[in-house]
């Protein structure tokens, strides 16, 4: 499966997690991207990111003000009640962002189609909670999932737009190499859809555009590399992501349809998420805080 080339490679690096400042979010373009992590409930974590003696009922609020985004994979897992969603909103920054992985029991299954009623109690879930501070709905999907063009139209069109008053942003994290097609491509952007791009070398990685904002989970952090990516791939890395955010499509990233059409498929500026998940995750904040930094 093709991958991010070079420069997005892994080559060395350093870097301590500073607490960002207002100076980070200043300028229009830092302010439509946001970057961060998966959780912030790990062992790890509690060495080399949280202050020692830190309390773990205050970990998220350190996190938060950190980073710009959490990637919440607990709600794909488990079933959340509204006031959870409402603390969580209540111990982070005005600023903050958290993607929530949806419900795998509306993803994983033979036929997509039969997952609305999944689909509606994880929207009614009480998400809404989270009011300026819920970003996007991930749909993730087992890799053995392949692409099925009429079963996953069905799929796309059980999501809603909007829960309440509340317009809602959804994500395709698709993992079967079937997917990259045109034919996928063209449902996506008909639902709005976007679809997240991996440097993994274990996914189907490709950049096209499907939506007006980007979904990135970056997963080949390497822990011999103190901020898990190098500082030249960090330095890509933002550079792309301001690329994204501008209209544009970063050159150097796999596509599977040429980048004129691509063009077309999406104009003007973009919300872009960038998200360093597993690999060797215990250097993810150090990740997004070298790349906050970068961005500031």
């Amino acid at each position: 499966m093709p991958r991010a080339p070079q420069p997005f490679g892994l080559i060395s690096a350093g870097f301590a997690v500073a607490s960002r400042s207002e100076a980070d979010l200043s300028s229009s373009t830092n302010k439509r991207i946001r970057v961060g992590v998966g959780g912030w409930t790990y062992e790890p974590w509690r060495n080399n990111f949280y202050p020692e003696g830190l309390p773990h009922s205050k970990e998220l609020h350190y996190a938060s003000r950190q980073l710009t985004a959490i990637e919440v994979n607990g709600t794909y897992y488990s079933s959340f009640k509204p006031p959870t969603f409402k603390k969580w909103h209540d111990e982070t920054p005005e600023d903050f962002v958290f993607s929530l992985k949806a419900s795998r029991f509306a993803t994983n299954r033979k036929q997509l189609s039969g997952a609305g009623d999944s689909v509606s109690r994880f929207v009614e879930s009480g998400i809404t909670e989270l009011g300026d501070k819920l970003g996007p709905i991930v749909w993730q999907f087992m890799p053995t999932k392949a692409f099925d063009p009429e079963d996953f139209e069905a799929f796309l069109a059980l999501l809603p737009k909007k829960e309440g008053s509340r317009a809602l942003r959804h994500v395709m994290d698709v993992r079967h190499p079937s997917f990259m097609t045109p034919a996928y491509l063209a449902l996506a952007r008909r639902y709005q859809a976007a679809t997240v791009f991996t440097d993994s070398d274990k996914f189907p990685s490709f950049a096209d555009l499907t939506s007006d904002f980007v979904y990135a989970r970056l997963m080949m952090s390497d822990a011999q590399h103190k901020t898990g990516y190098a500082p030249k791939a960090l330095d890509a890395w933002a550079e792309a992501a301001r690329t994204w955010a501008g209209g544009g499509l970063p050159e150097a990233l796999p596509c599977v349809e040429e980048r004129a059409k691509n063009a077309r498929s999406t104009k003007g500026t973009r919300d872009v998420f960038v998200y360093f998940i597993n690999g060797a995750k215990e250097k993810a904040p150090a990740a997004a805080g070298a790349l906050i930094q970068r961005l500031s």
